[in-house]
């Protein structure tokens, strides 16, 4: 399987794939590439409905040029924490950005979210991640209050009284919990439409049948989201000890 960066002429087959409606895996069998590749490469590129190879290419070579101008000239590259590789973060910081994107999630709030993520602290300051992302501060501001928001980072105070930002294991409950409440609203209000447009006819049965639906739900998550807390917080097992 090829590596390295796509090529202009392969972004154009990716192109036609995406405009036949091929799906990513398609495309990546054609191409011999990961599916993951071409996934990142359409989602950051437009999406499927805006993609053009040309742009696609030139915006690489733009991000690849203010990468190489961050590091100046003759400084040394600080060794990548716990021995990582630093092309094979990106390429993954990258992914999770596009995953995150895939769920809805803004382009920018995407990256802020992964950013914090993939720190070992789980915390970073507005400035960390303006220097990390190479974004202005309000990006970052804006992305944080959407990201505080949507339950998905808290704020707290360090020893220096800055405000960090923090993704810690928590905060997947606490959104999936308001995910439930939120469904929850939602199958009450399907249910009062039954009522108003009475019992028996076929837009109330509809009505009624998707209140039902997302009363399970929300249940559901609920419950699985309680019995499933635990693990947020439980250290995964080594391969030592799950041996013996």
């Amino acid at each position: 399987m090829p590596g390295g960066r796509l090529t202009q002429q392969e972004r154009q087959q990716i192109a036609l794939g995406v405009a036949d409606g091929l799906a990513y895996a398609e495309i990546a069998r054609r191409l011999e590439r990961p599916t993951s590749t071409i996934t990142r490469e359409v989602m950051r590129n437009g999406g499927p409905a805006a993609y053009r190879a040309d742009l696609a290419h030139r915006a690489t070579e733009r991000r690849a040029h203010r990468r190489r101008q961050t590091t100046p000239r003759g400084a040394q590259t600080p060794a990548p924490a716990h021995g990582r590789d630093p092309e094979a973060v990106r390429e993954y910081e990258e992914t999770f950005t596009t995953v995150l994107m895939q769920t809805g999630a803004p382009k920018m709030m995407s990256r802020v979210l992964t950013c914090l993520y993939t720190s070992d602290t789980g915390s970073l300051t507005a400035a960390e991640l303006v220097q990390r992302l190479q974004v202005s501060p309000a990006s970052i501001s804006k992305a944080i209050s959407y990201l505080d928001n949507q339950g998905l980072v808290r704020r707290e105070r360090d020893d220096r009284r800055r405000e960090r930002y923090v993704a810690d294991n928590d905060v997947w409950y606490q959104s999936m919990i308001a995910s439930a409440r939120g469904t929850i609203q939602l199958a009450e209000t399907a249910r009062q439409g039954v009522g108003v447009l009475g019992p028996g006819t076929p837009a109330a049965i509809r009505l009624e049948n998707i209140a039902r639906f997302l009363d399970f739900v929300s249940e559901s998550i609920t419950r699985a989201a309680d019995q499933a807390r635990e693990v947020l917080h439980t250290k995964p097992e080594t391969s030592s000890d799950s041996a013996t």
